[in-house]
């Protein structure tokens, strides 16, 4: 029979996640716009008086300050509610207009910085050592001060803010292509049964036991891709060009230079990672061997890749999955893992279900003043509690830094992000290779801690060395065209995956399908480092050190209240040196070693 993923409407309340915590109705979201708008007005005000003293300035960061804060608000309501269902023609309204909001808001606060640099550092530390509030803020005038000279006059950062709303349509286009207008031919299994591929079910589809079934859906997502394919390269050259002039217009090196320089990240964080990850292929190569051998076949191919190596897989509810996590995480403490399970189970964090317009993948997103959410697609397995315990990291994370933090620090970045998510993962997995012995449940568990470091260690990798290279060929003035994106990218796959058997255009097209990361000026990168980060402060838990999880929790409240290097650092993990990346390749050597044990059982 059939599968068929049901509309919005028919999900159980109790699956979806509590919309009416953050706004009662969508009327209720509408006047909240409204009202923001009406207070950015507000901002006209200030221009011109920052340097007016003490007062004035601590008013205007007050005022911007509370602006953020229910910006922030508006953006959890309009993301999740679009993300998880994109076919919502309101959602799809709210969602442009908080995109319309957001660069209204860069737009009216263009001036700030230009005027509280025109100010004098030397004179603002000499106001912070009068008054202890705006002393509140030492860290936020140490990053301005680090960005000085990148900060352009108040006509020019008004302009850049403004064209930060038709800039996104690059990224936007490409969401609405691959989450809405795409049709995909359904995946036929073995026996000619038919199967919806949606963006919410294709990973499904590819860790299916049945090979015809694999095969069916890699290549008819692969297709859907292909055919727009000459679209999606216009738009994510157009997306690469406004990266390389925004950089240029804020006097930076690159747009790497861009994307690393307002962390105090060095160079050598990117080109570590990918010289280390490099010079590890053979790792991988010698997992692709084992696993072909597992599977028993004479030939490995992309859509076996997330083939299942046991036909006793477990079945995992999403409540049990809670449960585990609580366990494993418990030396955390008992407001860590209260609060996940009370999140989890009671307050409606997590948005589960499968639906039709539900978005690929998987996310956490939070405001000051609404709970850490998460949008998901559970499946009753270790994948789905894999995901689970990743995405509840980043929540937990913005749990603890949102409740430690005042609204300028409040958020953390990107770079912080994915430790917290892996670390969960790190700390679960561990637990339940000790805690099930049984060698199904291993070899189960060895394929979801395989599928996340080929997402984290092989796939995004890859991809940074993609957006490295279409930066540069851009900067050359060469084309990005659809084919020339294509090739590279076969070209960069061929090397991690070996003597794997490829089909080189269906390969070339994997670009396309992460809409979502390309686009965000050298994310990619940040999910290798940090699942390096997370595995060298999970060491220090399973390890029972007394100190580490203290250690890890300052971490998760630092929030942006600190660089992420030196939070890391006082945490116990050092991500400018490339060994946490060695040692975490290390772990990805003893994963191959335990499978290859367990294939001669």
């Amino acid at each position: 029979m059939a599968t068929i993923t049901p509309d919005r409407a028919d999900v159980p309340k109790e699956e979806r996640w509590n919309a009416e915590s953050v706004f009662a109705t969508p009327a209720g979201w509408d006047e909240a716009y409204e009202t923001l708008k009406q207070d950015l007005d507000l901002a006209k005000g200030f221009q011109g008086t920052l340097n007016q003293g003490i007062n004035q300035l601590l008013r205007w960061l007050n005022y911007s300050n509370n602006i953020i804060r229910e910006l922030r608000k508006l953006s959890v309501y309009a993301v999740m509610d679009y993300s998880t269902n994109s076919l919502d023609k309101g959602a799809a309204s709210r969602y442009d207009r908080y995109r319309d909001l957001n660069a209204l808001v860069s737009e009216a606060f263009a001036f700030s910085q230009p005027e509280i640099i025109g100010i004098g550092f030397e004179v603002i530390k000499g106001w912070m050592e009068l008054n202890s509030d705006l002393a509140l803020y030492k860290h936020y005038f140490t990053e301005l001060e680090q960005s000085a000279k990148h900060t352009r006059s108040a006509e020019v950062e008004a302009l850049l803010g403004a064209v930060q709303s038709p800039f996104a349509n690059a990224t936007a286009s490409h969401g609405v292509l691959a989450n809405t207008d795409l049709r995909f031919e359904a995946a036929k299994d073995s026996e000619g049964e038919s199967f919806d591929i949606t963006q919410s079910t294709i990973n499904s589809l590819l860790h299916s036991p049945d090979r015809r079934l694999r095969q069916s859906a890699y290549e008819n997502y692969a297709d859907a891709h292909l055919q727009y394919k000459n679209t999606m390269a216009s738009l994510l050259s157009t997306g690469i060009k406004q990266n390389n002039f925004i950089a240029k217009a804020k006097r930076y090196d690159s747009a790497l230079h861009m994307a690393l320089a307002p962390l105090n990240l060095p160079y050598s964080v990117f080109h570590n990672l990918i010289d280390t990850f490099k010079a590890n292929l053979p790792t991988w190569h010698r997992y692709w061997h084992a696993k072909r051998k597992m599977l028993e076949v004479s030939e490995l191919h992309p859509y076996d890749i997330a083939a299942p190596m046991t036909e006793n897989r477990p079945s995992i509810s999403f409540e049990q999955s809670v449960a585990w996590l609580k366990a494993a995480l418990a030396p955390l403490g008992d407001d860590y893992v209260n609060t996940l399970e009370r999140g989890s189970l009671e307050e409606g964090w997590v948005d589960r279900s499968l639906n039709k317009g539900k978005r690929m993948g998987a996310f956490s997103t939070s405001a000051p003043d609404t709970h850490s959410f998460i949008m998901m697609s559970y499946t009753p397995d270790v994948f789905g509690m894999s995901t689970l315990a990743h995405e509840l990291g980043h929540s937990m994370h913005s749990y603890f830094s949102n409740g430690a933090q005042p609204t300028v620090y409040a958020r953390y970045s990107l770079f912080a992000a994915e430790v917290a998510s892996n670390f969960n993962q790190a700390v679960l997995r561990d637990y339940l290779f000790k805690q099930q012995t049984d060698r199904d449940f291993q070899i189960a568990l060895i394929e979801e801690a395989m599928a996340n470091f080929y997402r984290y260690f092989l796939v995004m990798p890859t991809l940074a060395r993609f957006e490295l290279e279409l930066h540069e060929r851009s900067e050359r003035g060469q084309s990005l065209s659809a084919d020339s994106l294509n090739e590279l990218m076969a070209d960069l796959f061929a090397e991690a995956y070996g003597d794997m058997v490829l089909d080189r255009e269906r390969l070339g097209i994997t670009w396309a399908q992460f809409h979502t990361h390309i686009y965000s000026r050298f994310y990619v990168y940040q999910y290798a480092t940090g699942i390096s980060g997370a595995h060298a402060l999970a060491k220090g838990i399973i390890a029972g050190d007394e100190n580490a999880a203290s250690k890890y929790l300052t971490f998760l409240k630092a929030g942006g209240s600190r660089y992420p290097l030196d939070a890391l650092k006082d945490a116990g993990v050092d991500l400018s040196s490339p060994q946490a990346v060695e040692e975490t390749f290390a772990v990805l050597g003893s994963l191959v070693d335990r499978l290859e044990q367990l294939s001669e059982t």
